[in-house]
């Protein structure tokens, strides 16, 4: 079983847990293989300041993240993506994979996902899509900051 599958039974969330036989890219990606809009998609970034590394899961069709913004929330400066291979080590997964729930890192969320009754992101595999209620994403996470 996969291992966020498991996290989310054990705290009886509802989910449900979506294979595919290639690994998903972009949103847009996303959104035509599931059928569903864009903003639905949430993909978990790693975003880092020093020593401190943060998840950030934002709406599909938000664009470019303003990265001058969100460090003004967080009370931290010189915010930036962390690089693919800091990402991995930080979590234990590929970026592309990065899950939506069951990391021990401060969350940052959008609050753009509320528009669905159901978003679509990681799960750890590269070839499987975690579809959960975005309350149950705030739930299972450390929340610390928003973006509007």
């Amino acid at each position: 079983m996969n291992q966020i599958a498991a996290f989310l039974q054990e705290r009886q969330a509802s989910f449900e847990l979506l294979t595919h036989e290639r690994p998903i890219r972009s949103a847009k990606e996303g959104a035509e293989y599931f059928g569903i809009e864009p903003g639905q998609t949430a993909p978990a970034l790693i975003l880092k300041s020093g020593e401190q590394y943060w998840l950030m899961i934002v709406s599909g069709d938000r664009g470019r993240v303003d990265l001058e913004d969100v460090p003004h929330r967080l009370g931290c400066p010189g915010l930036k993506m962390a690089s693919p291979q800091e990402a991995e080590n930080v979590t234990g997964f590929k970026v592309g994979a990065i899950p939506l729930v069951g990391l021990s890192l401060p969350c940052i969320m959008d609050r753009r996902l509320y528009r669905y009754t159901h978003i679509y992101g990681g799960t750890g595999e590269l070839t499987s899509t975690l579809k959960i209620c975005p309350a149950d994403v705030e739930k299972w996470n450390q929340e610390v900051a928003w973006l509007e």
